[in-house]
């Protein structure tokens, strides 16, 4: 698992080469502000190795988060970074590994029938109860969510899973209710506070895609001080002093800023609603963030708005819509997809610029 010392030794090792605040402080110790994301691709023996050698370069180079999920390309992901754990010069305590469990996943590739597969391996199994699951591939029930992360765990061959996040819970608002949501959530968490305590992850989070950027009156809307407040229900069920959910994850970029923009989180006071963002900052949650560039989008020529772009700096558009994305209160990194070396020597060099501090980022939406 990553360590104090690790994390820190590793920030020794590369922090010269980069500007102010590149390394940032999560869980034990620190964090590189740039993040290797892996869900983009197609579970082929090609993708495999374009992963596992952009992975490889990025951890000795001066990246040492990564993040992926069971599902991503139908497991491979997970996979392929367990092999670059193994194959890069990086000790294993120096990195931070991030995984997720929540959409049914395929072992290998599309199998030719997704019903039937779903049907095979889950339900007839006995894994998934069929009131568990939401639009045919979603759940967050204990036992699945036990069973997935052993799953992670034999994946990507490590001891312990720095951050087990809960995937996309808002997916579960297709079939029930919120406060019936909020339950399950709660539940989850009691599972993830036992394995927690038995050492297989370090923190736990909610990843989510819509869930925390929009609107209170949206039907994807989950509160996250609701979330916070089932969080330490949880420890208290299990019996531990202090909850372990440390991250949120969701969508932020120059074009997608709702989680700085949109107040629609309880922040118990007199000031009303919050955004996402502020809520994380108030309460020391830290914030990965997804589709950084767009999940390409932001890396043409153009395609960030010129009155931002004049100010973030970064020598190509990929570089500076991950540093606008680094410069937002509360986010901890900004993660981007990995399949080429050249993108991710690309995107590795955005971290030699200082991000926008706080005055100039506000100062971006004025």
């Amino acid at each position: 698992m990553a360590t104090s010392s690790g994390t820190w030794g590793y920030r020794d090792r590369f922090g010269d080469r980069f500007g102010r605040t590149y390394f940032r402080r999560f869980g034990p110790g620190v964090v590189s502000s740039v993040g290797l994301g892996t869900y983009l691709g197609d579970p082929t023996d090609a993708d495999d190795e374009g992963y596992r050698t952009a992975l490889t370069t990025a951890l000795e180079s001066g990246v040492n988060l990564v993040d992926t999920a069971s599902n991503y390309r139908c497991g491979r992901s997970e996979r392929v970074v367990g092999e670059a754990l193994r194959e890069a010069a990086t000790a294993r305590e120096s990195v931070v590994v991030a995984s997720k469990a929540g959409f049914l996943p395929f072992d290998g590739d599309r199998p030719a029938d997704p019903s039937g597969y779903v049907r095979e391996r889950f339900l007839d199994t006995g894994l998934v109860d069929p009131a568990d699951l939401a639009r045919g591939s979603h759940c967050i029930a204990p036992d699945f969510l036990d069973a997935m992360l052993d799953r992670s765990l034999d994946a990507l061959d490590v001891d312990t899973v720095d951050c087990y996040f809960v995937h996309n819970p808002e997916m579960q608002l297709a079939v029930r209710d919120r406060d019936a949501v909020y339950d399950q959530v709660e539940a989850a968490f009691e599972t993830l506070e036992r394995r927690r305590a038995t050492g297989d992850i370090g923190a736990y989070g909610v990843a989510t895609w819509e869930a925390f950027r929009v609107p209170a009156d949206h039907d994807a809307h989950l509160d996250l001080a609701e979330t916070l407040a089932r969080a330490e229900a949880a420890a208290d069920t299990v019996g531990v002093d202090d909850h372990g959910l440390r991250a949120v994850q969701l969508p932020f970029n120059v074009r997608m800023a709702d989680a700085f923009t949109v107040p629609a989180h309880d922040a118990d006071g007199e000031d009303g609603p919050v955004t996402a963002l502020e809520f994380c900052h108030r309460e020391g949650l830290s914030v990965f963030a997804s589709a950084s560039i767009g999940q390409g989008e932001l890396a043409r020529e153009g395609a960030i708005p010129s009155d931002v772009e004049a100010r973030v700096e970064g020598d190509t558009p990929a570089q500076r819509a991950l540093n606008f994305a680094r410069s937002a209160p509360a986010v901890t990194a900004a993660l981007v997809g990995c399949r080429q070396r050249a993108h991710v020597r690309e995107n590795i060099a955005a971290g030699t610029f200082d991000p926008l501090g706080a005055s100039a980022f506000d100062a971006v939406f004025e």
